[in-house]
């Protein structure tokens, strides 16, 4: 078969003193994301949606939060490793389809230059990623701004 689809998706709890980045960006915002790395959830849903492709598992088996050593991680360093297992194997990214859900900040502002950065750090054009914002209607942990989550789709192209 010369496509393969993944699916991802991660959410992380909102607290003071931590950054927001999302796609690689840092976005102004009061609180930011818990995690044992940078907590980028829209990253992280993009990892684990290319690793789902190829049935490769999740990024908790390559960069576990047991350990140490991806304390502090930039998230968009782990996906250039990611992306270098996925080119390993022949494959290319086709496309990307993601949304993040948070009540605030306001994203649309920030989605072109996460783009660009998801876009760089994959080595896509900038048109194979689409990134989407949307709220949760104030439903849920996420609406009561608990938290962030994201949801992704890629296509993966065989060489």
């Amino acid at each position: 078969m010369n496509i393969r689809i993944g699916n991802g998706y991660d959410i992380h709890k909102l607290v003071t003193g931590r950054p927001l980045i999302l796609g690689g960006i840092e976005i102004p915002h009061s609180l930011g994301l818990l995690g044992h790395s940078d907590a980028d959830v829209l990253t992280h849903a993009i990892m684990d949606a290319l690793l789902g492709a190829l049935g490769m598992g999740d990024i908790g088996h390559y960069f576990p939060p047991s350990d140490p050593k991806w304390k502090g991680a930039n998230s968009m360093r782990l996906m250039e490793q990611v992306a270098e297992m996925i080119v390993s194997q022949g494959w290319k990214i086709g496309n990307i389809d993601s949304t993040v859900i948070a009540e605030r900040p306001k994203l649309k502002p920030h989605l072109k230059s996460m783009r660009d950065s998801l876009a760089q750090t994959l080595k896509v054009d900038i048109d194979r990623i689409s990134i989407k914002a949307t709220t949760n209607e104030e439903l849920g942990p996420v609406g009561r701004e608990e938290g962030i989550c994201a949801y992704a789709v890629v296509l993966l192209v065989k060489d």
